[in-house]
This record gives structure tokens, C-alpha cells and sequence, in this order.
């Protein structure tokens, strides 16, 4: 039609006229010929006519919808040439614009499929979902971290050198029968450096190094995650030798048909996909897969056997030697003060991950920037460490009374730690608010713990409830700032009493009495397969436990109340009494105490 309509485009239309006009001028003989397209009426003037003010030849107009059967009458009486011109389009037009939809259909749909094949590549946005989000390291360049870039962890390092010089020298081992691991599997708390010594073991290697995410595995696609699997562990055969990482395997590597509501199939397909992988590598292909995680607890069995992870490796957090060691690695540029010894912050940071050292290091060097210091200061490790397990200090307006019910908890904790000959030594104790505390004593740890004896357990439950029961003696009442001091006294003596066979009543007997959370764990909220009867023994035995530690707190305190005055007075005036002070006030009663353990305590208020 369009092309019709733009054939006549050039012709001459004429002006347009009205059809009563039109049925004047035949009446009255102005009209010479005319030609009839359908409704269409289109003429020519005997002579030239004014029509809008300019004299035209041709004219057209257009007839009603209804017939007017007076209409062709007139006209031969008149004697008017009449033409009929039909309204069909050209044959050549009609076939032409009866194929286009089809030549058009053709045409998007040859290019959707070229757009769909350049999409399935490496380019495209389905292929770059199907293709993932593997990173690939250089050994020449991308790859700088050796095991001497990893402070610590020597026996960790000693297994891992292992696998380097499988990666190295294959035949040397193979001499003897020995065949690479096909996989290794890092195993400890978040920060404790399972990364960073995957990497260590592609740079000491010079091998490629493949690193990708648990969860980038896993997309809204049915399949792709299986279809990453296949094409990492491909790319890997291909530059071989090579070393696969996957980190949080757990998000893949979950156990199958557990948790609430069922399996996840895209999870499993991909786990499926893995286990095909890792059992189809022969034994002389040296690609080694080594993965990192922080729940080892809810891996598949089929994917922690032998032959598929041959190895674990326990990445646990670091001895005061190696924490001492991670300080000066990450002190190394910074300056610092005379009067900072990094091993008495290592003894004073049990329990800190390589991650955490770091933080320790960086917010220090905050704090003295914050002061306009030259170098970091002791001072300034010892805000830091305050900052990172208590927060930052609160503005919080206290009133007298609550300050003094605070200091009246944390003089209790204090005193009866201070008189208790195996407990740590106190190192500070402030009622100035911080984070969520509005008061804490630390305690200053000795060497690190592996195992505590049910000596030490009683007297840190006597310490946590010195507060409880110093509120109790001084003001009368308890408050609610005991809190958390009973839950860690709790969990304590339920230890105590279920799980490490220290209660003469319930005797050497482990009872998992609290459940399993089913969102963390592979049980779903089962029977703990305790009686109640035996649940009964060990609340009550708890119950004992605690009121026994409570009653000699109070009797302690209540022994020594004028030193408890003492430090309370201390502690309104100057907010804060440091180990030397304490010291001195404990002395006049009954000279300095000292004993080693493994941590420090820290109270809500």
C-alpha cells in the first residue's frame, strides 16, 4: 500500500472540493471529465475555476456513503466522460507485500540466532553466565605470595611444600609409587589465612592458579553451575600443571537432602558435577584442587573421602610465637615507638586470627594519627585492642547512682579475681562505657591454654560472678548489667557438668543436651536422646555449680569489703585503675596476686 500510495505521490491531485460543489458545477456544465476510484472522485474543469482563491484545472472529491442514485443519471445527461479506475493494488505490489512479513519473520529470526551463538561465547551475557567468574593468577606476575610472605603456621607450611614439589617434580615421587593429591582441603576459622596460603602454594609452585568462590558457582540458570564446574576443570586440564582454588566450598559442598524444606537442586547438580570432576582426574594428571572452609562440619561425606580430598589441613588459630611473627609482617613499614614490645601484645591477644592482627596493626596506626604521633606507641596497641573487642567509648551520661552500680560490678569482678591464686592477674579495670559495655576488667592472659583443669573453670566462675554477687553485698539488689557474666557462667558450668565429666553427681558421661541449630548444622531440631529425667540431673547439677562459685564470691568480697570500698572510690574518681594500682591496694591486704590462663574478660554492664 505504501508503495501505491507513493507511485501517485508526483501526481497533480487537484484542489479539493466539496461534493454538493461537485454536484453544482456537473448541474451547470463546468466539468469535463472525471474518473471514479471507489468513494474517490477526481476531474477536470472544462475551464480553469477559482476554488480558495487560485484558479486550478483539476479538482477531486469524495462521495458519500450512501449511494446516490441521481449521481450517474446527471452526469450522462451532461454529457461528462466518466472513468472507473479499479482499487486493487498491481500484481507485482500484491505478491511483493504478501511475502514481506515472511522475509522479516526470516530476518529476525536469522538474527536472534547469530545473537544466541555469540552469547553462548566467551562475549555474550548467557556466556558469561555459563562461562563464570574464574580468575586466573600468572605465575610471572599476578602471583607474588611464598610460604616466607606467611608468618606462623609451620606445620600447615611443612604439608603444603609437599604439594609444591609434587607440582614440581612429579617423577621424584612418582619413582616410588607416590601419586599427587588430587585435592587439599583447608580447614579453620574465618581470618586464619587459608587464602593466602593457597596463593603462597601457586607462587611457590609457578603453576597457573585458578581461584573462584563457592557461591559464584551457583546462579538463578538451572545448570550453570554444573556447566562452571566443567568449564573450570577443563581449563585446568588444559594448563596443566595447574592448581584450582575454591573458596567457601561450603556453599556448594553442603551434604545432600538435609536443613529445613529439602535439598537445593541447582546446589546438588553442582555437587554432583564436582564429584564426577575431582574422581575423573587421573593419577598422573597434576592439576591439584585446593579448597578452604569454615564449616567442615556440613560437607558431603562423598566429597571429603579419599580420592577426591586426600588431604585436610587445620589452619588453626595462631600460637603467641606465630602471633608475634604475623605482628612484625604487618608492622613491618610502620613506625614504632621504643616503648612497644610486639611479644607482650602477642601474649596479650590470645585467640586473635592473622585477620584480626592486621586489624590490630591498622587501628593503631589510626589512633596515633588521630593523636598526631610520629610512630605508634603502646598506648595506642592498647586502644586498639580495647576499640576491636569492646568499641569505641560512649558518650553516655550516667547517673551517680548507675556509676556507682557499675563500679561496684566491676570492683567485684576485680577483687575476687585479684584474690583467687589461680586466676590471671588483672590488668585493668575501667567502668568507662564502650561499644555495649559500660564497664569491663580485663584480665591479662599468660601463656596460651590448650587444656583448663576444674580447679582453674571453678575460680573463673567465681570471677565472672564477683559483679552478681558484689551488687548483692554493697547495694542489696542485682541488676540486669549481670547478664551476660551469667550466660559465659552458664555455658561454663554445663561444660563442666555434660561434657567434661567434672560433677561427682553425673559422673564421666558427654550429653549433647542443647540442639543443633538446623540453618548451621546437618540435623534438623532431632531428639537429643536425653531423658528427662537426666536433663533434670544436669540443670540441677549446673544450678550447684553456679550458686556454690556465687557463694564463694560473696564470701570473699564480703572478706575483704574495705578493699572493694577501696577500688570503688578509685574507680568513681579516676574512671579507669590500672594493674599497678590494683596492685598496691591488694598488697596493704594481702600482697599481689598472679596465675596464667587464656583469656580476658570483659562485661556489658
Amino acid at each position: 500500500m505504501l508503495a501505491w500510495e507513493l507511485s501517485r505521490a508526483g501526481k497533480d491531485e487537484g484542489a479539493e472540493i466539496a461534493y454538493t460543489t461537485f454536484y453544482a458545477m456537473v448541474a451547470e456544465d463546468r466539468v469535463e471529465a472525471i474518473t471514479l476510484t471507489g468513494q474517490i472522485v477526481r476531474g477536470t474543469f472544462n475551464v480553469e475555476q477559482q476554488v480558495d482563491g487560485r484558479a486550478v484545472k483539476a479538482f477531486q472529491t469524495r462521495l458519500p456513503a450512501q449511494d446516490d442514485a441521481e449521481l450517474l443519471p446527471l452526469l450522462r445527461a451532461h454529457g461528462i466522460s466518466v472513468r472507473v479506475q479499479s482499487e486493487e493494488q498491481p500484481l507485482v505490489l500484491r505478491v511483493l507485500l504478501s511475502i514481506l512479513p515472511w522475509v522479516l519473520i526470516l530476518a529476525v529470526w536469522i538474527w536472534l540466532s547469530r545473537r544466541a551463538q555469540q552469547a553462548m561465547g566467551a562475549g555474550g551475557l548467557l556466556g558469561g553466565v555459563l562461562k563464570g567468574r574464574t580468575r586466573r593468577f600468572s605465575e610471572e606476575s599476578d602471583v607474588r605470595v611464598r610460604f616466607d610472605d606467611v608468618a606462623g603456621l609451620k606445620d600447615v607450611k611443612r604439608d603444603l611444600r609437599e604439594v609444591v614439589e609434587f607440582l614440581r617434580e612429579p617423577a621424584r615421587f612418582e619413582r616410588l609409587g607416590a601419586h599427587i593429591p588430587r585435592g587439599v582441603l583447608l580447614l579453620g576459622p574465618p581470618g586464619t589465612g587459608k587464602t593466602l596460603l593457597a596463593r603462597a602454594v601457586a607462587g611457590e609452585a609457578g603453576v597457573p592458579f585458578f581461584s573462584i568462590s563457592g557461591s559464584e558457582f551457583i546462579e538463578l540458570f538451572v545448570g550453570v553451575g554444573a556447566s562452571r564446574v566443567r568449564e573450570l576443570f577443563e581449563t585446568a586440564k588444559k594448563n596443566a600443571p595447574a592448581i584450582v582454588f575454591i573458596d567457601e566450598i561450603d556453599a556448594i559442598g553442603r551434604a545432600r537432602g538435609t536443613g529445613l524444606g529439602g535439598g537445593h537442586d541447582e546446589r546438588e547438580q553442582t555437587l554432583n558435577q564436582l564429584l564426577s570432576e575431582m574422581d575423573g582426574f587421573g593419577r598422573n594428571e597434576q592439576t591439584v584442587v585446593l579448597a578452604a572452609t569454615n564449616r567442615p562440619d556440613v560437607l558431603d561425606a562423598a566429597l571429603l573421602r579419599p580420592g577426591r580430598f586426600d588431604r585436610r589441613i587445620v589452619v588453626e588459630r595462631p600460637e603467641r610465637a606465630a602471633r608475634q611473627a604475623i605482628l612484625e609482617v604487618h608492622s613491618r613499614e610502620k613506625p614504632l615507638a621504643p616503648d612497644v614490645s610486639l611479644g607482650a601484645i602477642a601474649a596479650a591477644t590470645p585467640g586473635f586470627s592473622g585477620a584480626d592482627l592486621a586489624n590490630l596493626v591498622n587501628e593503631a596506626a589510626l589512633q596515633a594519627t588521630r593523636r598526631g604521633a610520629s610512630a605508634i606507641a603502646a598506648e595506642d596497641f592498647s586502644c586498639a585492642q580495647d576499640k576491636i573487642e569492646m568499641g569505641d567509648p560512649r558518650e553516655s551520661v550516667l547517673s551517680p547512682a548507675e556509676r556507682r552500680r557499675v563500679a561496684v560490678h566491676e570492683a567485684g569482678h576485680a577483687v575476687v579475681a585479684a584474690l583467687s591464686p589461680s586466676a590471671e592477674p588483672v590488668k585493668r579495670v575501667t567502668i568507662i562505657p564502650r561499644g555495649r559495655t559500660l564497664g569491663a576488667t580485663r584480665l591479662l592472659p599468660g601463656e596460651d591454654r590448650h587444656v583448663i583443669t576444674r580447679s582453674e573453670l571453678a575460680t573463673k566462675l567465681r570471677m565472672l560472678l564477683g559483679g552478681y554477687t558484689a551488687e548483692q553485698a554493697v547495694l542489696g539488689e542485682v541488676s540486669s548489667g549481670a547478664e551476660n557474666d551469667l550466660r559465659q557462667a552458664t555455658d561454663i558450668a554445663y561444660d563442666m557438668v555434660a561434657h567434661y565429666g567434672m560433677s561427682d553427681v553425673v559422673g564421666p558421661v558427654f550429653y549433647e543436651h542443647r540442639l543443633e541449630h538446623p540453618f548451621l548444622g546437618q540435623r534438623l531440631a532431632t531428639e537429643s536422646g536425653l531423658s528427662e529425667a537426666t536433663a533434670h540431673l544436669v540443670d540441677t547439677e549446673v544450678q550447684r555449680a553456679l550458686a556454690q562459685a556465687a557463694s564463694e564470691a560473696r564470701a570473699l568480697i564480703e572478706e575483704r569489703r574495705d578493699l572493694l570500698d577501696r577500688l570503688v572510690a578509685a574507680l568513681l574518681e579516676r574512671e579507669t585503675v590500672e594493674r599497678e594500682e590494683l596492685a598496691a591496694l591488694v598488697a596493704e591486704q594481702r600482697g599481689a596476686a598472679g596465675g596464667a590462663s587464656g583469656s580476658a574478660v570483659t562485661d556489658p554492664g
